[in-house]
């Protein structure tokens, strides 16, 4: 199995389930994670990556990291000297669209969104709202680019775009795609060389579909202009996906794949949460797995069955504890308080 992995962690794509999979792997095999300094939850996002701002990074040392995964904007020379060159890099990408809606609900509060009344009244005439120049404008623009390190407001020529894709091809061994979640596991599990149950997730930091809303075509078509730099990053590496499944694995493989997976993620539903599947934030019972609540977002958690014995409730609590408290918990037990 892969044990240096570094994940780029796309906002509003699927990226906070997939971080929960590193945890826990990290976790069992005591694994070192590239913590932000003093135990935050994101890289100095939005600044592009520095090593130094990795708690515990020493310039004069080898990398000494196993797992780097949080939010951060990415800088391959500067992450070079935190994992080993050994390290496996991937990344999740989701359809603009969709995730530009989940950006207008969880970033209402950022300058471009808060004075706009819908997402269609934003497309409508977006330099009424959007400012290039704010610190906070990514979230509504080209997010994917701007996490993967380009500009969000460049000109999107076919040479720009072509050297974009070419950039990003050659820094990441596998690129992901959340509308295929159950697939892209499967293929990290290949491509990782980790067993089935690593790879096994309940959706984390997911919405309430009352806050979901359906977009019109016309909407829809706005959204790849505005967000053409993202439109083409996922049209491209959305096609490399499925060749890369075609090539290495086959469809009737990976057929067989995703029900292994969905059997034994029904399975570990059946034994550890109570009810059928996630509950609104005013559900959950137990504080500690409350994820945190942001912009107009009704974020999802989970129960946990009563009376479970001492093991299975340590495997079950550890796929349902959300994000930011898995990282604490994590981070505590890497850097004991003194």
């Amino acid at each position: 199995p892969q044990t240096n992995v570094v994940f780029l962690k796309v906002h509003k794509s699927a990226s906070s389930t997939v971080m929960n999979v590193l945890f826990r792997f990290g976790e069992t095999h005591n694994l070192t994670f590239a913590f932000p300094l003093k135990g935050g939850h994101q890289l100095f996002y939005p600044q592009h990556f520095m090593a130094r701002f990795v708690q515990g990074f020493s310039p004069g040392k080898p990398p000494q990291f196993n797992i780097l995964c949080h939010h951060m904007r990415f800088l391959k020379p500067e992450v070079q000297k935190v994992v080993p060159s050994t390290a496996v890099y991937f990344s999740i990408l989701r359809n603009p669209v969709q995730q530009m809606e989940s950006s207008f609900v969880y970033y209402k509060g950022t300058s471009a969104f808060s004075r706009a009344r819908s997402l269609e009244e934003f497309l409508s005439q977006p330099y009424r709202f959007y400012n290039p120049a704010a610190r906070d404008s990514h979230y509504a623009r080209n997010l994917m680019t701007f996490d993967f390190g380009f500009n969000p407001d460049a000109e999107p020529t076919a040479k720009r775009v072509h050297l974009m894709l070419k950039a990003i091809e050659a820094s990441f061994d596998l690129l992901l795609i959340s509308e295929y979640f159950d697939e892209s596991m499967v293929l990290l599990k290949e491509t990782l060389c980790w067993d089935l149950d690593s790879v096994v997730s309940f959706p984390l930091n997911s919405r309430d579909s009352s806050t979901r809303s359906t977009l019109s075509g016309v909407t829809a078509e706005k959204i790849k202009a505005w967000n053409r730099l993202d439109w083409e990053i996922y049209t491209h590496f959305n096609r490399t996906f499925w060749e890369r499944i075609d090539r290495d694995i086959g469809r009737e493989r990976m057929g067989r794949e995703v029900r292994a997976l969905r059997r034994r993620q029904g399975e570990l539903a059946r034994t550890c949460l109570q009810g059928t599947g996630s509950v609104g934030p005013k559900d959950i019972k137990d504080s500690s797995l409350k994820p945190l609540q942001y912009g107009n977002a009704r974020i999802l958690g989970y129960n946990l069955k009563q009376g479970l014995d001492e093991e299975t409730e340590r495997v079950c609590r550890r796929l349902v504890t959300p994000e930011l408290q898995y990282s604490s918990a994590l981070y505590k037990k890497q850097f004991p308080p003194q």
